[in-house]
Parts: structure tokens; C-alpha cells; sequence
């Protein structure tokens, strides 16, 4: 056989490296502890009895888990082929964080209060999973557009938001709680994830992370046996089926859902559009609407199934890369998990676990976000990455508003602004601001950003965005409708008008430009005149950089 006629050898593709066991137990842990605490939500706040938790709403979110985690692992391995790469990871996949809180405290929390009925609660509940469910997968068609032209650093920044606010706060505030189960965990989870240095015996990082908060909880008395042999009665198999008749009911009165369903399915779509843009610096480069489609099947499935938890695209896929995380490890995650549901494990898990040594996990992720978010995009654009951060703090501080007062047995109505004023807070301008936070922080960012770049008509086209947004309630409202949100809409409208000018002066000039090393805003306070003057780059359009940015 001659040269020409003989064949290429197929590339070999490992189902499994030794990396994939370090990014299966980081992201096992993560998914873990997400299902604990959405199982803790739905007893403990809304009083959904445990047999129905245990029997009904884990597995159903187990099938979710297989149905996400085999299709992005059929999307890794067919990347790898094509691009000819070994080091593909696959995207990481569970129920949405925020959606858990979410849907529990603003769907069926009111609900129950008002009707005293948990299964009310639980059906309304479910039929709000399912619009979610079904925008997402209309926006599998609309996100790719929206990601082509949104400049990276808004994407990012309201990403790295998202972590801070929404990822990182939280498990650390709980790891104050018990910090000397938790810091020695997180001490171990920074050595292994970011240094080079190898545990004993080359032990996955997560594992023994685990083993050792876990053996100081127990040592310590932090955990109870009582407990543990109490949760063990739980333990039984449970399969799920369609219950249309109970998604029936909680569709028999959609209108209250759409106002809080409509947003943030606009923002499960956004934020799988971020994570993919995420993977992309990262150096695996996947179809959005692919990802999107997947995400939208599995809230509308596990809705009809009984979960009332919309899964998602997880952020963290530069994290899990990172670690080693290749092509299975998410869906030996997604596996495991999902059989723990059909066998009601997770009571026995919360008895056996500390909850101190597995939240360090979000944590590290959460800071690898925010961390990629300034590290992979131009320098110059460091405060657009800030100012898209800015809006996700505020409505996680909102809802840490609104939780203490519904603690106390009041709202902010019934205190009043004057009273919140003089105690200290800005409570309805933090509202406003944080209102729609995933889109308010892309749009946020895209206008700071072209500005830097001085593509203003791009920036006023973002800003007559931002006003139409604001007119209808998506972006810095309560609520959605019809002029909820006027005067923000004329903000956004008079900055574009302000934005079209500046185009207007600045169109037949040539400074207009940027270099990659141009100087930050505070690089030039002090400048002489004309130092720091950007010069266009040939055949790279403001706004982009000459290269990939490096993998993170």
C-alpha cells in the first residue's frame, strides 16, 4: 500500500485521566452540597413533607442531572475529535444556584404563606420551572447573536458578579461559622488547585479535602450519631414518573409567574451564554445554542417529572479544566449523584458530611470567576469588568434586605425609605440597581467598554438597549410591565443621545483607536500632554484584541 492510500490512524480518546478524578470529586462536592441545601429549602421553609422530597423531587432533579451531563459529555468528546485535542473539558452541569433561592423564596414561599398548602406551593413552583424552560430554549436561538456582539468583559464581569455575590459570599460566611473545620480544607483545596505542589500518594485534591474536614467535624463534636441514624430510615429506592396532572395545577394561574419567570429565563440564557464565553478564553469553544437546548429540556422534563429546580450550564468549566478535568468527569458526577437520588441518600449525606468541609469548594470557585474575569480580558477594560460585577452585589445585598426584614416580621413597605434611610440604607435605589442584574451588568459593561474604546455609536446602541430593557422592567425594576421603569429608560435614552453625539464629533478622526497597552484611566492621571495617546491597530476592530487570550 502506498503513502497516499494509507489511512489516518484515529485519534485515541481516554474516557478517563487521572485529572478527570480530581475535577469529578471538586465538582461531586459542588453539586452535593447544591442538592443538600435545595433539599433543606424545600423542608425546612416551604414544608414539603420529606416523602415527597425524598421520593418525588430528587429523582426527578437526578434525571435532569443524566440528561445534561451525557449530552455535554457527548459534546466534549465531539469537540476533542474534531479540533483533534485531548485536553477538552466538558461543561459543567446541576441545578441553578440563584433559580434555588429563587423559586423558593419568591414563587412558592408567598404561596404557602398565603395558602398554607405546601403542594399549592409546590405546583406553582413547577410551572414556573417550566416557562423558564421553555425561553431558555428560545433563547438557544437569540444568545449566539447576543454573545457575537457583547464585548468579552461584559460577559465576564457579570459572571465574576455572579460569583462573588451569589457563589462566594455564602459558603463563606459559612465557613466563619465553623472555621476550624472549614480553613484547614480551604487551606488544602488552594495548595492543590493552585500551586503545582502533588498531595501524598498523588490523593485527589477534593478527597482529601473532604476527609480531613470530615475527621475534624466528627473529632470535634460538630456531628451527631443520633442524627445519622435517624436520617438512615430515608434510605429507599425511588424512581420518577410524569405527574402532569401537578404541573396542571400550578399552570392554572400563570399570569403571577410570568413577571418573575420572563427575567430570569432571559437570564438562565445569559448566563449560559457567559459560561460558554467563560470555556471559550479557557480554549474549548462550544456551540451556545447546543448548550442552551440542553439546559432548556432539563427544567422543562424535571418540571413534569416534579422538580421545581431549572438546571443549568454551571460556571467553573475554566476551573475543572484546570484541575485536569477532561471529557467524563462531569458525568461520572452527574452518575453518582443522580443514583444517591433514586436512592434517597442525601438525608444520610447531610448526617455524615459537615457541611463546613464541603463548602470551601464554592468558594474556589467563585474565586477563580472573579479572577478570570480581570486576567482575560484587556486591561483597559478593567472597569468595565467592575461596573458589570456592581449590579449582581447589589441585588444579592437586596435580598439580604429584604430576608432580615421578612425575619422580623415586616417588609421595607411597612418600614418605610425614611426609616431605612436613617438607619443607613439606599433600599430602593439598591433595588432598582440590582433589578434584572445579569442583563443590567452586561449592558453596564458593553457601554463602559466600547466607551474605552471610543466606539461610541456601539455604546449608544447598548444604551437605547438599556432604555427599552429599563421601560419594560427587565433591568433595574421590581417588576415587569408596561412603563414600570420610566425614569431609568430616560436615563439610558438621554446617555444615548449624549453617546450618538460624541460619535457624531468624534466620526472622520483618527485617534480613534486603541492599543492593547493602553493605560487605565488612573495610568494617565499625572500624564503630559499627549502621552497615552491610542493608535489604531491594523485589521483589529476596537474593541478586540490581536490575540486568543491564554487559557486560564
Amino acid at each position: 500500500m502506498s503513502v497516499i492510500d494509507e489511512k489516518p490512524t484515529p485519534m485515541k480518546l481516554s474516557w478517563w485521566v487521572s485529572g478527570d478524578t480530581n475535577a469529578f470529586f471538586g465538582l461531586g462536592f459542588n453539586t452535593l452540597v447544591n442538592v443538600l441545601v435545595l433539599t433543606g429549602l424545600c423542608i425546612g421553609v416551604i414544608n414539603i413533607p420529606g416523602a415527597e422530597v425524598f421520593g418525588v423531587i430528587l429523582p426527578a432533579l437526578g434525571v435532569q442531572l443524566l440528561i445534561g451531563n451525557v449530552y455535554y459529555t457527548y459534546l466534549a468528546r465531539r469537540l476533542a475529535r474534531k479540533e483533534g485535542r485531548t485536553d477538552v473539558c466538558a461543561m459543567p452541569y446541576g441545578p441553578s444556584v440563584p433559580h434555588m433561592f429563587i423559586v423558593v423564596f419568591v414563587i412558592m414561599l408567598p404561596i404557602y404563606l398565603t395558602t398554607k398548602d405546601p403542594l399549592v406551593a409546590w405546583a406553582a413552583g413547577l410551572a414556573w420551572s417550566l416557562i423558564i424552560g421553555v425561553i431558555v430554549l428560545l433563547g438557544a436561538f437569540v444568545g449566539p447573536y447576543i454573545r457575537k456582539y457583547t464585548p468579552q468583559a461584559a460577559m465576564l464581569g457579570t459572571l465574576a458578579g455572579i460569583s462573588i455575590a451569589f457563589i462566594s459570599m455564602r459558603p463563606a460566611a459559612q465557613m466563619f461559622t465553623a472555621l476550624w473545620i472549614a480553613l484547614p480544607v480551604m487551606v488544602i483545596i488552594l495548595i492543590g488547585f493552585f500551586t503545582d505542589l502533588k498531595l501524598p500518594g498523588n490523593i485527589p485534591v477534593g478527597l482529601a479535602a473532604l476527609l480531613v474536614g470530615t475527621a475534624i467535624g466528627w473529632a470535634g463534636g460538630y456531628m451527631s450519631g443520633d442524627a445519622v441514624a435517624a436520617a438512615a430510615s430515608d434510605v429507599s429506592v425511588n424512581l420518577p414518573w410524569f405527574d402532569f396532572a401537578r404541573l396542571g395545577h400550578g399552570l392554572a394561574d400563570v399570569a403571577p409567574l410570568l413577571a418573575t419567570a420572563i427575567p430570569l429565563g432571559i437570564y438562565n440564557f445569559t448566563e449560559g451564554m457567559t459560561n460558554v464565553e467563560s470555556a471559550a478564553v479557557a480554549g474549548d469553544e462550544y456551540n451556545l445554542r447546543s448548550i442552551l437546548l440542553a439546559d432548556g429540556a432539563g427544567a422543562i422534563v424535571g418540571s413534569a417529572l416534579g422538580c421545581p429546580f431549572p438546571p443549568a450550564v454551571y460556571i467553573g468549566h475554566p476551573g475543572w479544566k484546570a484541575a485536569g478535568g477532561r471529557t467524563t468527569y462531569s458525568l461520572a458526577s452527574g452518575v453518582v449523584i443522580a443514583l444517591m437520588c433514586f436512592l434517597g441518600l442525601f438525608s444520610l449525606l447531610g448526617a455524615l458530611l459537615p457541611l463546613p468541609a464541603i463548602v470551601p469548594i464554592l468558594l474556589y470557585i467563585g474565586l477563580l470567576i472573579g479572577a478570570q474575569a480581570f486576567q482575560e480580558t484587556p486591561k483597559r477594560h478593567a472597569v468595565a469588568v467592575v461596573i458589570a460585577i456592581i449590579p449582581n452585589i447589589a441585588s444579592w445585598a437586596t435580598g439580604l434586605m429584604n430576608n432580615a426584614l421578612s425575619a422580623a416580621g415586616t417588609t421595607a413597605a411597612d418600614v418605610g425609605e425614611d426609616a431605612l434611610a436613617n438607619a443607613g440604607l439606599v433600599y430602593h435605589g439598591t433595588a432598582l440597581l440590582g433589578g434584572g442584574a445579569i442583563l443590567a451588568g452586561l449592558v453596564l459593561g458593553a457601554i463602559t467598554a466600547f466607551i474605552i474604546d471610543k466606539n461610541f455609536f456601539a455604546a449608544a446602541t447598548y444604551s437605547a438597549i438599556g432604555a427599552v430593557l429599563g421601560f419594560i422592567g427587565l433591568i433595574h425594576a421590581e417588576q415587569v410591565g408596561w412603563n414600570v421603569g420610566g425614569q431609568i429608560a430616560l436615563g439610558y435614552l438621554f446617555a444615548a443621545i449624549v453617546l450618538a453625539a460624541f460619535g457624531l464629533v468624534m466620526r472622520g478622526r483618527t485617534d480613534t483607536g486603541v492599543r492593547e497597552d493602553q493605560p487605565v484611566a488612573a495610568d494617565l492621571v499625572g500624564a503630559e500632554p499627549g502621552e497615552g495617546v491610542p493608535a489604531p491597530r491594523e485589521g483589529v476592530p476596537s474593541g478586540e484584541t490581536a490575540e486568543k487570550p491564554a487559557t486560564a
